[in-house]
């Protein structure tokens, strides 16, 4: 649970508020991208950014529970620019050799190249992305239509079927010649994406991430990680949301009464912080079984549907108990109600995880209660 941690767990909490209290909240009026570049000096300072980082380009190598500490510690301080703390992490370049690892991961994880994760074709798409096989060359033809960072990347790491040998995670740069951008576009929460096209793009067969047959699970186990940093971040915003709201219920409305005197309202309330209790509690069960070098797939699927259908509900309850005023669009909930919807689809679809869980249970025998 939280509460069980050690001495440095403890400071490591203490240090995470420190840093939301004196580094992000006075940015929070700051242009942002002024405010994101001075977080970012910060959190290196202070050694959060290099959490999510290999030991090996001197990251620290964080446990999943550190980072499931830090996360969800954030997100209950509701600060700004917390998206700008961490930096970015190997994903699935992490066991690259080279050329791939001094001209893609080296610089991704100094900040000097931006990287894109190209997974979904579009609905209408004929058949997935594929790679025919020319010499030392894979030309590449299709579509993604949801690219996760697209929209600023110097390359994309893409599912592409490679022939018959099985799918790939292939690095193509963006700036290569048949590599379009077709669509940029923002979701609800803010985030940027874009849609891509290749058309014959020629691309280094040294650009495949391992071997053909192997996109698939290396892709998933990308996605998997990000289900499990998605729940945390839930967590927090959860008890962010519940400390307002709780603020609010103490208050007398018109009659001089505390807003949360009547029993309905109580109900409502008493619901939302058993869900937060359950969420909050399998996140950290999840994460120290991660540690312990456990297969949490199913876990960590668990986790993001529960903790992201938890907070919708948290947010939307919230909003409907503080009335009117909570649908001005700066206000808070308001601005929390836009940006957590986006979670229940994010690496997977509610519905499809819950098939998968099934799946992983009645098919394959994995997972656990």
């Amino acid at each position: 649970m939280p509460e069980q941690l050690t001495p440095s767990q403890q400071e490591l909490l203490e240090k995470v508020r420190a840093f939301a209290r004196e580094t992000l909240e006075p940015r929070r009026d700051m242009p942002v991208d002024q405010a994101r570049q001075a977080v970012i000096e910060a959190s290196r300072k202070a050694g959060f950014f290099a959490m999510t980082q290999p030991a090996a380009f001197g990251g620290s190598e964080a446990t999943t529970l550190e980072l499931t500490l830090v996360r969800d510690e954030l997100a209950a301080t509701n600060a700004p620019h917390t998206g700008a703390v961490f930096g970015p992490g190997p994903g699935v370049l992490a066991d690259v050799d080279e050329p791939l690892r001094s001209r893609y991961l080296a610089p991704l994880l100094a900040g000097e190249k931006r990287g894109g994760f190209a997974f979904t074709e579009p609905d209408d798409a004929p058949a997935p992305t594929r790679a025919v096989e020319d010499g030392d060359t894979l030309v590449i033809t299709g579509r993604k239509s949801y690219v996760t960072g697209g929209t600023d990347a110097d390359f994309i790491n893409t599912l592409v079927q490679v022939g018959d040998r099985g799918p790939a995670m292939v690095v193509i740069d963006t700036a290569l010649p048949g590599v379009s951008i077709t669509r940029r576009f923002s979701s609800i929460d803010g985030s940027r994406h874009a849609a891509f096209r290749f058309d014959d793009a020629r691309v280094p067969r040294a650009h495949i991430i391992g071997t053909p047959g192997e996109g698939m699970p290396r892709a998933m186990r990308q996605i998997g990680d990000t289900r499990l940093q998605i729940a945390a971040q839930c967590a927090g915003t959860m008890r962010w949301v519940l400390s307002y709201l709780t603020d609010h219920l103490l208050q007398p409305d018109r009659s001089g009464r505390a807003r949360g005197s009547r029993e309905g309202v109580r109900l409502r309330y008493a619901d939302l912080r058993i869900r937060a209790f359950a969420a909050r509690s399998m996140i950290y069960r999840t994460a120290r079984l991660a540690d312990a070098g456990e297969n949490v797939v199913n876990e960590g699927m668990a986790c993001k549907v529960f903790a992201t259908e938890t907070l919708g509900e948290v947010v939307d309850t919230a909003i409907q108990l503080v009335g009117g005023g909570a649908l001005v669009e700066d206000h808070p909930l308001a601005m929390l109600y836009r940006q957590v919807r986006s979670l229940r689809l994010a690496e997977g679809g509610s519905d499809v995880l819950r098939l998968n869980l099934a799946r992983g249970r009645l098919d394959l025998g994995k997972g656990r209660i």
